[in-house]
C-alpha cells in the first residue's frame, strides 16, 4: 500500500488487523506483508497517537532508513555457552576493574554519596552497577537506540516488546533530554551509562544535578541518582549488606553438604541464626554482617564452590537484572571498591 493511501485509510480507521486493530498496531513483518517502509509508516502513526510531536517522530525515524544488519547479526547469533560462577566472577570482577572503581569513586564520591542517600541507596551498590554496566561510564554502546529498536521491532525475536520500547524512546526524546542522533546504547536498546531500557528510564530516571532533565548519557549526577532511585524503589535498605561469603560444613563423608541452593529462586529463607546452627560460618573472622537478618544460602557452582548468604538487598539488585551471577558480581565489586 502506498504511503498516502495507508495514512488516509489509517486516519479513517479503515485499515485493520485480523483482530480489529489499526494497522499501525501490527508488529514486525505483519505490517504490509513485510514492507519496512510501511512498518515505519505504522510506527509514525503509533508515535503520534502516543503524543510524540511530529518533528521528533520524523527526526527519529530518519535515523532508521533500513534495518541495521549488525543489530540483526548480534540478535540472532548470541553465544550459546554457559559460564560457571567462578568463570563469570573472574571475568567481570577483574583487578583492573576494581582498581579503576576505587580511583573513580574517590573522584565522584562528593557527588554520589548525597544522591545515594537521597534516593535510599548505598554507594557500593551504585558503584557496582555503574562498573558492570558501562565500565564507570566509559562504554555506553555504539548503536543509535532508535535505529536498533526499529530494527528489532521489525525483524527481531520479540517484536512487540521492542516496538513498545521504541515508542517510549521517542517519548523520552520529546522531553528534550538528548537529540535522536546522540541517543546511544547497546544493540538491544539499553541506554546510557546505567544501560536503562526506555521503559526503565521512564520509571526510574532521576535528575541529580537539578537542571530539570534526566541525562543518563553525560551527567554523572543523573546517572547516580537514576541507579540509586531504581534500587531504592526496588526495596534496597540503606546500611544493610546485600549478602556475604560464608563457608558450609562438611558432611560425615567428608564432602561438602548440599543444602544450599544453586539458584536464588529455589533457595529457602531462614534467620541467620538458623543457618549458623546448621554449621554455616561467615568467611570473615569478625562474625556475620547481619546476624539478626533472614537470608538464603546460595552456592551457584554447587557443593564445594563459593557460598553466600544473601539478604533482601540482593533481591533489589536482581530487580535491576534478574541474574544471580550479576547480583553477586555487583555486590562483590561494590564492596571491594568502597571498603
Amino acid at each position: 500500500m502506498r504511503r498516502r493511501n495507508f495514512l488516509a485509510a489509517a486516519a479513517g480507521g479503515l485499515v485493520v488487523a485480523g483482530g480489529g486493530l489499526p494497522a499501525w498496531a501490527m508488529t514486525g513483518r505483519e505490517a504490509a506483508g513485510g514492507s519496512y517502509a510501511a512498518f515505519l509508516d505504522g510506527l509514525r502513526q503509533q508515535a503520534l497517537a502516543a503524543g510524540v510531536p511530529a518533528s521528533v517522530v520524523d527526526q527519529s525515524l530518519a535515523l532508521a532508513p533500513a534495518p541495521n544488519q549488525d543489530v540483526l547479526k548480534l540478535d540472532r547469533h548470541q553465544p550459546e555457552f554457559t559460564l560457571t560462577w567462578a568463570q563469570y566472577r573472574d571475568r567481570v570482577i577483574s583487578s583492573a576493574r576494581q582498581d579503576k572503581g576505587r580511583q573513580t569513586y574517590q573522584q565522584v564520591r562528593g557527588t554520589l554519596s548525597p544522591l545515594a542517600r537521597q534516593f535510599g541507596c548505598d554507594d557500593n551498590a551504585v558503584m557496582g552497577i555503574w562498573g558492570l554496566e558501562s565500565g564507570f561510564g566509559e562504554r555506553q554502546g555504539r548503536f543509535n537506540v532508535i535505529e536498533a529498536l526499529a530494527t528489532l521491532a521489525f525483524d527481531g525475536r520479540r517484536a512487540t516488546f521492542f516496538r513498545s520500547e521504541l515508542i517510549k524512546a521517542m517519548q523520552i526524546l520529546a522531553r528534550g533530554v538528548i537529540s535522536p542522533s546522540d541517543m546511544l546504547g547497546s544493540y538491544a536498546g539499553a541506554m546510557g551509562q546505567p544501560q536503562f531500557m526506555p521503559s526503565a528510564y521512564l520509571r526510574f530516571a532521576a535528575d541529580g544535578d537539578g537542571d530539570g532533565l534526566c541525562n543518563i548519557w553525560s551527567s554523572e549526577a543523573d546517572v547516580f541518582a537514576s541507579i540509586a532511585n531504581y534500587l531504592g524503589r526496588s526495596g534496597w535498605q540503606r546500611g544493610e549488606p546485600w549478602g556475604e561469603e560464608v563457608t558450609v560444613p562438611l558432611g560425615s563423608n567428608g564432602q561438602f553438604t548440599s543444602f544450599a541452593a544453586t539458584k536464588s529462586r529455589h533457595a529457602s529463607v531462614h534467620p541467620v541464626s538458623t543457618w549458623q546452627a546448621m554449621g554455616v560460618r561467615p568467611a570473615q573472622s569478625s562474625g556475620f554482617l547481619a546476624p539478626q537478618a533472614t537470608g538464603s544460602l546460595l552456592q551457584p557452582d554447587g557443593p564445594g564452590g563459593q557460598a553466600f548468604l544473601v539478604y533482601r538487598n540482593f533481591r533489589a539488585i536482581r530487580a535491576y537484572n534478574p541474574s544471580d551471577y550479576y547480583a553477586l558480581a555487583v555486590g562483590i565489586l561494590g564492596d571491594r571498591i568502597i571498603r
